[in-house]
């Protein structure tokens, strides 16, 4: 026979004679990983611990008028502003879900199915740009709706993704058509 054929037939690994190395590898492995994930869990409770001074976030008004703009999207999450990777989980501000926003006279509804729906009064809104990430997400240059606004004396920079990114634009340009007009009705 040739030594090719005689490679091909040999086994391709040898039997497992110490089943209880195994095992103790597979247990293991399997408590570190548990931990692991035990530790970040903890870490996002702590981190919620440190956030207890934000307030709770305001509900939209029964009334809050007729709507300028809606869009439907993604809700990634909340920063403190100007620095994208400082996530805050507090009042359920770090968890990512569906949205629908409403931008109104009154100000931006926040409507999160399965998440803690929020309101942004119009004054509170600080500036509206277009990004590309926020803490866990980077998309491309504009890809992300960025709004600023204040929350209990904090500045806050959430970020939303719409179904359809060309509306971001208009987002942009209305929000802050709005603050630039409260502020020159304000120096009035």
């Amino acid at each position: 026979m040739t030594p090719v054929i005689l490679l091909a037939a040999q086994k391709e690994s040898a039997e497992v004679t110490d089943w209880a190395a195994r095992i103790g590898w597979v247990v293991g492995l399997g408590l570190f990983v548990a931990l692991v994930y035990w530790l970040m869990r903890e870490g996002w409770k702590w981190r919620g611990t440190l956030q207890s001074d934000l307030p709770e976030l305001l509900t939209a008004p029964s009334d809050p008028g007729e709507a300028k703009l809606t869009m439907s999207g993604r809700y990634h999450g909340s920063t403190t502003a100007g620095q994208w990777l400082d996530r805050i989980v507090a009042h359920g501000l770090g968890t990512r879900s569906r949205v629908r926003l409403t931008l109104t006279d009154a100000g931006l509804d926040v409507v999160r199915p399965g998440a803690s729906d929020f309101f942004v009064p119009a004054g509170a809104l600080h500036e509206a740009v277009l990004g590309k990430g926020i803490a866990g997400k980077v998309l491309t240059e504009g890809g992300l709706l960025l709004v600023t606004w204040e929350h209990g004396g904090k500045l806050i920079d959430s970020g939303f993704r719409s179904d359809h990114a060309a509306e971001h634009t208009r987002w942009v340009e209305t929000i802050n058509s709005m603050i630039n007009k409260r502020e020159t009705e304000g120096a009035r």
